[in-house]
This record gives C-alpha cells, sequence and structure tokens, in this order.
C-alpha cells in the first residue's frame, strides 16, 4: 500500500511472504502474499472466500491445486521476485496440467495483459476488489478458458466476510477499515491497483474487534491506506449522508476499538500528514491501551521536493505535525517512510532530509530509493534523472542517519519497566519469548511460566540497536 507509505509490517517490504496455515474442505489453496500488511490482510479474506468454496489451505505448494499469489506493485524488484516466483510455478504447472495459478492484488490490473497472453504465467488474474468472484473465475479456468476480474468498485469493503487468520501465533490480527486511496501522490500506484477511498461501517469494525478479543486475540491493528480520512456517514464535502445517524470519523473509530476490552491493544497503520487531526492524538492519549506508535510517513525533507510529490504539505507543517505528537503525547515512538532520488532532487535537497531525520530523531525508518512506476503523475510529468549511483549514495547516508538515530532510541529505554505483549518465542533462543512495547519495540526475555497472549512487565537491562532485553519482573510499569 505505500511506495514507502503503504502498510509495510514489521519484517517490512514486500517481498516478505506468508503462507496460508491449515484449514478445512476438499481441494487445496496455497497463498503467498507480498508487500503491505493490506496484502496480507486481503490474503485471510481471500483464504474465506475460497473456504466457502470447499478449499483447505496448505503450506506445501506442491500440494496445492490452486496456488495464488498476493502481489505488490510497489517497486520493481518486488515485481520482479513475483514473476521468479511465477516461472517457478509454470515449472511445476508442466509436471502438473491441473494446477492453477493467479496472480491477485496491485500488480493483476497493470499486468494483465503480459502475465496472461504474451508470458503466459497464470491461468487468472483478480484486482483488488473482485476476490468475492474468485470461486466462479476458477471454474471458467478448469473448464478451460483464462479468466480476468480486475474492475474496481466504489462500494466493495467486504465488511461482512470473516478472515481467515493465517497468522498461527493468535495474539495479533489485522483489521481493514477502509479500501483505496484519495490521495494522489505523484510517485504511488495505488490509487490505480486499489481505487477510490471508501470506509467500512464502524460497527462492523468494532463487532470484528469484539469477536477476535473473545478467540483470545490482544492486538488489532487497523488498516487502511490513509486511516486519519476515515468517515462514515459524511461525505467528501461535508454532507451528513443519514440524519439521525452519528458521524464517525478516525478519532470516534479509535474510541470505539478502544472501549472494546481495556486488554486489547489497538494499533494503527498508515497516517497521512496533511489529515492528522489532534483529535486523533487526544483519543490515542485517553486510552492506554491504544499504542502509543505512529508511523507518519515523511518521504522528503524539502518542501519543494514535497510538492513535486504532491504530498500537500510542507516541511513547515510536518514538524507541525511532530510538534503535536511530543506535546500531547510525550514519548510517543515515531516510525518514518523517507524517499531518495525522487525526480529533479538536488543535494541540497537531500541534506534538508537529513536536517530533518536529525531534528525529529526517529525511532524508525523505512527507507528506499525512488523506483518511478507505470502510470503515475512522476512517469507522466518528471523526468527520472537522478542516477542510480546517487540514489544508491544517498539512500546509504539515510540508512546511516537512522541507524545512529534508532540506536539512541533504543539505548533510552534501557532501565525503564516496559509493559509488553507477549507474542511467540524468539527466533534465536527457544528459551525465551518476545513480545512489544507500547512504542513497537521488540523485547526478548525468559519464558518462565508465561505464555504467549500475556502481558508481562519487562525490566530492560541493555539492548541491541533495535531490541530490548531484559527479565520479567514485579514492578510497575514505567511505560
Amino acid at each position: 500500500m505505500r511506495e514507502g507509505e503503504h502498510l509495510m509490517d514489521e519484517t517490512r517490504q514486500g517481498e516478505a511472504t506468508v503462507v496460508a496455515g491449515p484449514g478445512a474442505g476438499g481441494r487445496k489453496l496455497y497463498l503467498e502474499s507480498y508487500g503491505c500488511q493490506m496484502n496480507f490482510s486481503d490474503s485471510e479474506i481471500v483464504a474465506s472466500i475460497l473456504a466457502d468454496a470447499g478449499y483447505q489451505t496448505t503450506r506445501d505448494a506442491d500440494d496445492a491445486d490452486l496456488v495464488l499469489l498476493n502481489t505488490c506493485a510497489i517497486r520493481d524488484n518486488a515485481e520482479q521476485r513475483v514473476r521468479n516466483r511465477l516461472v517457478h510455478f509454470k515449472t511445476n504447472k508442466q509436471k502438473n496440467p491441473s494446477l492453477v495459478v493467479g496472480v491477485l492484488g496491485c500488480m493483476a490490473e497493470r499486468l494483465r495483459d503480459q502475465l496472461l497472453e504474451e508470458e503466459q504465467l497464470v491461468d487468472l488474474v483478480v484486482g483488488p476488489d473482485a476476490y468475492r468472484d474468485l470461486p466462479n473465475l476458477v471454474d471458467q479456468v478448469e473448464g478451460g478458458q483464462k479468466a480476468v476480474n480486475v474492475l474496481l468498485s466504489r462500494e466493495e469493503t467486504y465488511a461482512e466476510i470473516s478472515p481467515v487468520r493465517l497468522d498461527s501465533s493468535g495474539v495479533t490480527a489485522f483489521i481493514s477499515i477502509m479500501r483505496g486511496c484519495d490521495n494522489m501522490c505523484s510517485f504511488c500506484v495505488v490509487p490505480f491497483t486499489r481505487g477510490r477511498e471508501r470506509s467500512r461501517d464502524p460497527h462492523s469494525i468494532v463487532q470484528e474487534a469484539r469477536t477476535l478479543f473473545d478467540q483470545g486475540y490482544r492486538e488489532v491493528t487497523l488498516l487502511g491506506q490513509n486511516v486519519d480520512s476515515y468517515k462514515w456517514n459524511i461525505d467528501n464535502k461535508g454532507v451528513v449522508k443519514e440524519e439521525g445517524q452519528p458521524v464517525v470519523r478516525f478519532a470516534e473509530l479509535l474510541d470505539m476499538v478502544a472501549q472494546v476490552n481495556p486488554d486489547l491493544r489497538v494499533r494503527f497503520s498508515t497516517s497521512h500528514p496533511k489529515d492528522m487531526t489532534d483529535d486523533v492524538l487526544h483519543a490515542m492519549a485517553r486510552h492506554e491501551n491504544i499504542c502509543k506508535y505512529i508511523h507518519l510517513p515523511v518521504q522528503s525533507g524539502h518542501s519543494e521536493v514535497l510538492k513535486r510529490m504532491n504530498r500537500g504539505y510542507t516541511r513547515e507543517w510536518y514538524l507541525e505535525r511532530i510538534a503535536a505528537i511530543r506535546r500531547i503525547m510525550p514519548g510517543c515512538a515515531i516510525s518514518t517512510d523517507i524517499i531518495t532520488g525522487f525526480c529533479g532532487e538536488t543535494q541540497e535537497e537531500h541534506e534538508a532530509t537529513l536536517s530533518l531525520m536529525d531534528e525529529v530523531g526517529y525511532d524508525m525508518a523505512f527507507m528506499f530509493k525512488y523506483s518511478e512506476r507505470p502510470k503515475t503523475l512522476a512517469e507522466r510529468k518528471f523526468e527520472d534523472d537522478v542516477p542510480e549511483e546517487v540514489k544508491g549514495s544517498r539512500l546509504q547516508e539515510v540508512i546511516a542517519r537512522q541507524m545512529i538515530h534508532g540506536k539512541a532510541r533504543t539505548e533510552a529505554l534501557v532501565g525503564q519497566v516496559h509493559r509488553v505483549l507477549i507474542e511467540g518465542t524468539s527466533k534465536k533462543r527457544d528459551d525465551q519469548f518476545f513480545g512489544r512495547t507500547t512504542h513497537n519495540t521488540v523485547a526478548v526475555f525468559l519464558k518462565g511460566d508465561h505464555k504467549p497472549g500475556e502481558y508481562v512487565n519487562v525490566h530492560v537491562t541493555s539492548c541491541t540497536a533495535v531490541t530490548l532485553l531484559g527479565e520479567v519482573t514485579n514492578q510497575p510499569a514505567d511505560t
């Protein structure tokens, strides 16, 4: 969902892969998801729709009757990874002619002709708003036809579909609150691949959160291309759609979800600097279970670059939003996205990004060099004129600067006691759990008698550049 702003999860970026877990049914489905958190969430919707059509999910692609790749079109190397996987599955299809291979998501509309006809890598192509049509499309393929549905919708939110939760931890889950995007950032393909913005009924969101809590989940992440522009029962001109019914914006939605249960943590992604209001920040401050962490993509620290990017704010506006966060929620963690080498970026403009990083001191950042995408305003209007080696060297400078800031922010947490939600066993040691603080910082500690889904207070005794190391304590948490 974002060119640096599209909801990437903690492994973040779209080349991370998730495979569906076990289900129940007859034919077998193998799912791979690339890209943002929204793609991972969409895969859970797809798994639910196909479960009703008789498919069970499998972790073994060689055992599948249907292989679906939920794709990311944000950067060229993400697309290349998907192509390489499709070539692999084409080889599998030669051994198993009945195998059906399909592409879902953001690559679907843009590359449908190449994937279906020119390269003959897939049997079906399905856009983000057409997942309900999957059973019918698979039937078409099994009847000997190629199948395509990439129509975008102004209404589809999949609100009543109960997603099949594909992660096996049972502790954290995504809830999609809206789809599409009305922002036209000049570098971004999302408005063309996911359509116009539409928000989901808030009551269905609250009910999904309540159901997840009853099932043992203890953290939900509310997902949207731009969560701050969420709105229900009011149009873009401010006209109430249904008199007598409440208007719900994002701040009110946060209140509603936070009130499901004080033991249900609430996160969200992604915010947009031009739309984040103080009302949202005050809602976060009111509720202890709304995590004190905001991902606020800046993309560039220079107002002229931001203007070319069509971001809708200036450097000064962005820094005012940072100041508001610090004022209303002192200690709130802030992460960002940065693109180096955007069209026409000068050395002075690049240095402005570095100086903004110094001024903010981000806890974490997702950093990319600019990758021109077809159909975007930038492709039509600007020349991609920054040499690749300059893009790369500037990216390395940004990464080096962020490593300094991130390490300092992590080290500042040593000696404190943090409330941590246990998510699972550490990747490095079987006798340790890992979990995250309200600030989205990972903490590692001995398991003891605890289990995933529990909250524990962890006294932090040391750290690596990005991870807290500590021990469970009975002391009250500082945060």
